[in-house]
């Protein structure tokens, strides 16, 4: 009976690549997804981009092609990638300069394009698309001069059609996160556009994949104290039958643990709505959903279900949203937490008195409530340091990096023990998020999909 072996690759920008080796080498791979985007990602590439047009993409995709291209080309396997970002043109040129650089004449490297919604907002206002935020229901005109980045999430519908093209490489944008993940069951399988439970499933295989070692014991809440071989996780690996059933491992070269509660930790990330996960393939149902340990480091996945996909697909957007300014200072032991707030006390006092306005001040206290906000209780023991944290929003640059100057002279005319002083940073620009919906076709009308052949003379 066949069975298709995909692989996780990536869970973010920046993530190591270790465990993606590992998989390449000893996955007995057919496919290795890298899932590299987030909101703040898409954020971060933006501003790569406006330094240099040749950027966008995310930076450490040539090292990553470098060192499994040999896999590729030695071991038939294909690398889907959403790591193109805003750019996924100069991604694709980078992927076929790394190519060429090995001397991998013939590999076939794939982009898809048309995610990118920002030079088509006009017309899409035109066509009277309100754009309407999805969280406020504030009209778009209220950002639209402020708008950085605009991209629709796309399925997998183009990756399908750059595998039947014969593409050994697969670089796109604002994929969502699973969709580089189902694609190959579609294109191995032939799965039509409306097998729900068969497409159903492959999202969530793919929903388990995404994060890379959050199926495989990382940042798990149960039992992590013995989970072996934290600094060597193994990335999961998923083996999938026609049917859409499939069983979720890793490989036994590295660490980690693949049990029912790791994999049911992930699988309730993000999933807002058990019966109703909605994705531009499929709307997920897991309602019927079995996790089932049929072997060490082998859970089995049944009973996924699917329903008609949605007539729209959600767009994200990032506009320009002032700037942020930030301070830590620390107190030590005794009576830290005191000192730390009579400092916080002392700021806000002084920035009044000044005359300066912020849009919004900030106040954290790390080591009691900076992680766990409001619903952290205060210490019931004198700790032995607390760190404040204070940061400000301006929508002048200016005068969000004036906010540094409060602070120096709270060291001699202020509470006792201050040190670890944090500021002399720039101001960060923030980028705001917007989301919205549109019709479908709208968006896929525009979508295409590129193969190119590397070659090395000509």
């Amino acid at each position: 009976m066949k069975k298709v072996r995909v692989g996780a690759g990536q869970g973010f920008y920046g993530d190591t690549l270790d465990g993606a080796l590992a998989n390449a080498k000893y996955g007995n791979l057919d496919y290795l997804a890298f899932d590299s985007l987030a909101e703040l990602t898409m954020a971060i590439l933006t501003k790569d981009k406006r330094k240099d047009e040749n950027l966008g993409y995310v930076k450490d995709l040539p090292m990553t092609m470098k060192k499994l291209l040999p896999f590729v080309k030695d071991n038939g396997l294909k690398l889907l990638t959403n790591g193109g970002g805003i750019n996924p043109i100069a991604a694709r040129d980078k992927v076929i300069e790394v190519a060429q650089s090995l001397g991998y004449e013939g590999l076939k490297v794939a982009v898809v394009t048309g995610d990118d919604l920002l030079p088509r907002l006009d017309d899409l206002l035109a066509k009277n698309i309100e754009l309407t935020d999805l969280e406020t229901d504030e009209e778009f005109s209220t950002v639209q001069e402020k708008i950085m980045f605009a991209n629709a999430y796309i399925g997998a519908q183009p990756i399908v059609k750059a595998l039947r093209e014969g593409a050994d490489v697969v670089i796109t944008g604002r994929t969502t996160d699973t969709a580089q993940f189902l694609a190959p069951l579609i294109y191995e399988y032939g799965w039509k556009e409306n097998d729900w439970d068969k497409l159903a499933s492959g999202i969530f295989m793919g929903h388990l994949l995404e994060c890379s070692a959050q199926s495989t014991g990382g940042n798990f809440s149960g039992g992590w104290k013995d989970i072996e071989g934290f600094d060597e996780m193994g990335y999961p690996i998923a083996e999938v039958e026609e049917s859409g059933d499939f069983i979720i491992t890793k490989v036994e070269e590295r660490g980690g643990l693949v049990s029912v509660d790791t994999v049911r930790q992930q699988t309730l990330y993000e999933i807002h709505d058990p019966s109703a996960y909605i994705t531009p393939d499929v709307i997920v149902d897991l309602t019927a959903l079995t996790i089932e340990q049929v072997k060490p480091n082998v859970v089995q996945i049944k009973g996924v279900k699917g329903k008609p996909k949605p007539d729209s697909l959600k767009a994200v957007m990032g506009y320009h949203n002032g700037y942020m300014s930030q301070v830590m200072v620390g107190y030590s032991w005794p009576k830290a937490l005191e000192k730390a707030q009579k400092a916080n006390e002392i700021i806000r006092s002084q920035i009044e008195k000044s005359g300066q306005k912020y849009e919004e001040i900030r106040t954290d206290y790390l080591g009691y409530n900076s992680l766990h906000g409001s619903l952290a209780t205060e210490p019931n023991e004198d700790i032995n340091e607390i760190y404040l944290r204070m940061a400000v929003k301006s929508d002048d640059k200016r005068k969000a990096s004036g906010f540094v100057r409060f602070f120096p002279p709270i060291a001699l005319n202020g509470p006792p023990s201050l040190g670890g002083f944090v500021g002399n940073t720039p101001p960060r620009e923030l980028i705001g998020m917007w989301s919205t919906l549109i019709p479908r076709e709208i968006i896929e009308n525009y979508v295409t999909t590129e193969v190119h052949e590397v070659k090395i003379n000509g």
